[in-house]
């Protein structure tokens, strides 16, 4: 297939240039795989999106771990690690 990210051209051409290729059965089958996959990216960014909203929320309720915490535990875990490997 050449160049397959090339959308540049006219869809409808690309769906054809797809089709040709032994790629997708039909026009249809090429057009519902693109669907199914906008569909996918929609429902994954809401998904993205709910978790964000929960994260700040809960940040500005106070319930994470305040960043200087974190970075001690991080530091400390990275300080053993390299102290295992040099061992």
């Amino acid at each position: 297939m050449s160049d397959a990210t090339n959308l540049g051209k006219d869809p409808e051409d690309y769906i054809e240039e797809l089709v040709k290729s032994g790629r997708y059965e039909n026009r249809d089958a090429a057009l519902k795989e693109a669907v199914r996959l906008l569909a996918f990216k929609e429902q994954r960014l809401a998904e993205l999106n709910a978790a964000l909203a929960r994260g700040l929320a809960e940040s500005e309720a106070g319930l994470g771990t305040p960043i200087e915490e974190v970075m001690a535990e991080f530091e400390a875990r990275y300080a053993e690690r390299m102290k295992k490997r040099s061992a």
